[in-house]
């Protein structure tokens, strides 16, 4: 398989650990393990008890059984567990997918979301969001994307970079419009529990009716992406089959001491994702504040959900030119729309972690200083 350079991933290898701030970063405040552990009287004692050989290809029992608790509908043996989402994705694209399909992607998107089905002979087309239209797709100028060879629609709600998600109307219509016409539906969910209002939360898409295909894991809403621990969630057996046997050729199993973690965290995951969903609502707060102030040099569509959000910048510069300076001025690393191969006048914020208003500070100097 050959396949392009990933453009967002190697930009971030680059830069992200000598930055002072990442102010892009699109995950949430991580834990240490300490803390992690203090959530569950005797964990310690049985980490160190923890036997490190091999572990069910799948994931463990208590694992899956934990990812199908996230559920309505989903039985454990219906979940299969990855060294994070990226090898879902890998997973899922060269098990569901044939040379010649035709797959349809909301964009922007995390590359390897349309990457890997065209490494493999896929064509891909994209499904525009309109910035103007609070980066709402089109979903009834989807019907002319059709072909009679589509095989896939893969979205991303809460989506990354923008922030959007879908109305719960529009997700459901989604769902009928695609199972009438023999489309599976991927839905990456990453940043499923971030919405900002508890109404606007969707159910997963494996709890539609269909053999919809549902992607997670713990690196975004729970900060935990240290772990390296994703699942797919689906009632399609055949598929679980076959993305097992994909599995055998890429990670056979996962950490044990991550599925360890990975366990007490899903134990847990409502305390960690109400620790994590407050430091989002108030940074977003903050982020209102900040491009209220500075609207000669951006505009923002607010987000709904999720930990990112993608404004346009204004300055009369690129956002590539923008973002070298401020990491190489200020110490501070935001994420140009480049490398999502959009544009070259959005940015990507993150507003998931903990240091945020201290960033914001040091950029609001930063901007004083060269926009004055």
């Amino acid at each position: 398989m050959t396949i392009r350079e990933f453009r967002l991933e190697r930009f971030l290898a680059e830069r992200e650990f000598r930055a002072s701030y990442v102010l892009g970063a699109s995950d949430c405040e991580t834990m240490s393990v300490q803390e992690l552990l203090s959530l569950e009287a005797g964990s310690e004692d049985d980490l160190l008890r923890l036997r490190l050989g091999y572990i069910e290809p799948a994931g463990s029992p208590s694992l899956r059984e934990a990812v199908a608790g996230l559920y309505a509908s989903v039985s454990p043996d219906e979940v299969i567990t990855f060294n994070g989402a990226s090898e879902g994705i890998m997973a899922f694209m060269n098990t569901a997918l044939r040379p010649g399909d035709h797959v349809i992607v909301q964009f922007p998107a995390y590359q390897s979301l349309y990457e890997v089905a065209r490494s493999i002979g896929c064509d891909v087309t994209f499904w525009q969001m309109d910035e103007e239209k609070g980066w709402s797709p089109d979903l009834e100028g989807l019907q002319d994307q059709i072909r009679p060879a589509t095989k896939v629609i893969v979205i991303n709600s809460p989506h990354n970079p923008t922030g959007y998600q879908f109305p719960e109307s529009d997700f459901r219509a989604l769902v009928r419009f695609a199972g009438d016409r023999g489309i599976t539906i991927l839905s990456d969910e990453v940043y499923r529990f971030l919405e900002h209002r508890a109404d606007d939360r969707l159910p997963g898409m494996v709890d539609l009716p269909g053999a919809h295909v549902t992607l997670g894991d713990l690196s975004k809403a729970y900060g935990l992406a240290g772990l390296r621990i994703g699942w797919i969630a689906t009632h399609d057996r055949d598929l679980l089959r076959r993305l097992a046997g994909y599995k055998d050729y890429s990670t056979i199993c996962n950490s044990a001491t991550s599925e360890f973690f990975a366990e007490i965290a899903l134990r847990h995951w409502e305390r960690i994702v109400a620790r994590n969903l407050k430091i989002v609502r108030r940074n977003v707060e903050l982020l209102d504040d900040f491009f209220g102030a500075w609207s000669n040099l951006f505009s923002w569509v607010r987000p709904r959900a999720g930990s990112t959000a993608f404004p346009r910048l204004m300055a009369g510069i690129g956002a590539e030119e923008f973002c070298t300076d401020l990491l190489r001025s200020a110490g501070i690393l935001l994420v140009p729309g480049t490398v999502f191969e959009h544009d070259d006048a959005h940015l990507r914020f993150g507003y998931g972690r903990q240091d945020m208003p201290e960033a914001l500070e040091r950029l609001d100097d930063y901007l004083r200083t060269r926009f004055g």
